[in-house]
């Protein structure tokens, strides 16, 4: 971690969305989903805050030896977003303890607030963590 890393550093993230992020897409296995409406599916939208985190912080780490994982998330999302409209993060790295970066969060879509809340990320060594996934996936 460089010591540009800071709390008070602040984002913005804009992403249009795309018909292949909305509920129908999320897991095309589910015919309950493929019944839902055509709007930016919760799951995608949480991705896309961890995409603006993890952009937010790459140039503050030694990427991509160094990354980010997501280990927690607090996000309300209070209004739906039709294809075709851009999401706007807007982010905030409040606390760091240790290897644990907490952001606040507000995503609008040029008409409504979407979601607001928080996003734990932690810092780990990419090499090591693969390492104990590989074995984790290998356990007889």
């Amino acid at each position: 971690m460089k010591h540009s890393l800071q709390p008070g550093l602040v984002f913005n993230f804009a992403f249009v969305i795309p018909e292949s992020k909305t509920v129908p897409y999320l897991y095309p296995e589910s015919p309950e989903f493929q019944a839902m409406p055509r709007v930016l599916a919760t799951g995608y939208m949480v991705g896309l805050i961890e995409w603006a985190c993890i952009q937010a912080v790459n140039r503050h780490i030694d990427w991509p030896d160094i990354q980010t994982v997501g280990i927690g998330v607090n996000l309300s999302h209070i209004a739906a977003t039709p294809p075709g409209l851009t999401v706007t993060i807007k982010g905030k790295l409040e606390s760091i303890e240790g290897r644990k970066l907490l952001f606040s969060i507000v995503a609008h879509d040029g008409v409504d607030t979407i979601s607001e809340g928080t996003h734990e990320r932690f810092i780990i060594d990419a090499t090591r963590f693969n390492a104990k996934v590989f074995e984790k996936g290998h356990i007889p």
